[in-house]
């Protein structure tokens, strides 16, 4: 029996290969996340680099190479994340939970501070994420974000839990905007607030870091004389690996 396998391309993979997604037959009903990967570089020798730096997702989770999945399973390729379109039709995707939010509508701060505020708590802090005009001498005219959307909000629902694993009581509040956003335009807020402020200012730097490293969102950089998707392209990208100081043991 052959199997039709389907996979789905973010970022920079579709302008590269050509397609939203990559089809083949296959007598393997099941493979491991790596044979996969193998696999499509074989298909696409050219695009082998990116491949190989590419996590695959089963089912809006990151797959580690030796994880199994399955031809009935959600597939996608996921290329680096940068830290930064939706299908046609949808609207904002958030989780039902409104603290986290993938949206194309201009942020607004006080909105995602507002989803943390208690009354048990003494200090919040917002970090907010604006395109600027110059990086390394060169004009960015602006950014244009991508998001796999329902995985963004599920880890960005995961980091408030791990934030909460070590900080008890912290609370977390994320919101990215995707298609395009203009010069000192908002392109994420994330609000956190905790009993105490040393504890704030920890768990919103963690909160960021890790956004970078596990939440599937991409940017484009679009300059006057070409343009460039960003992400971790040299290498050293592991969503699967642990949080910042995560590995020292016990709660700070």
């Amino acid at each position: 029996m052959i199997y039709e396998w389907k996979i789905r391309l973010f970022a920079g993979l579709p302008e590269r290969i050509g397609a939203d997604e990559i089809t083949f037959a296959d007598p393997r009903e099941a493979m491991t996340a790596g044979e996969l990967k193998r696999l499509l570089a074989e298909l696409h020798p050219d695009q082998e680099g990116l491949i190989r730096l590419s996590f695959v997702a089963c089912n809006r989770a990151y797959a580690a190479d030796d994880a199994r999945v399955s031809v009935r399973d959600e597939l996608a390729l996921l290329p680096p994340v940068s830290g930064g379109e939706s299908a046609a039709g949808e609207a904002d995707r958030s989780s039902g939970d409104s603290r986290f939010l993938v949206t194309r509508e201009p942020l607004v701060v006080e909105d995602v501070v507002s989803r943390v505020i208690a009354p048990e708590h003494g200090a919040s802090l917002v970090f907010v994420g604006t395109t600027r005009e110059w990086t390394n001498g060169k004009r960015t005219l602006r950014l244009e974000y991508e998001a796999y959307e329902p995985m963004a909000v599920m880890t960005m629902r995961q980091i408030a839990g791990e934030l909460n694993d070590r900080w008890p009581g912290a609370r977390c509040a994320i919101a990215h905007r995707i298609g395009p956003v203009e010069i000192g335009g908002i392109s994420v807020v994330i609000a956190v607030s905790t009993p105490h402020r040393a504890d704030c200012y920890e768990a919103s730097r963690y909160a960021i870091e890790r956004l970078k490293q596990i939440v599937p969102i991409w940017k484009k950089e679009i300059w006057e004389d070409g343009s460039e998707w960003v992400g971790h392209q040299q290498g050293g990208w592991n969503p699967l690996s642990p949080g910042p100081d995560e590995t020292g043991g016990g709660q700070r």
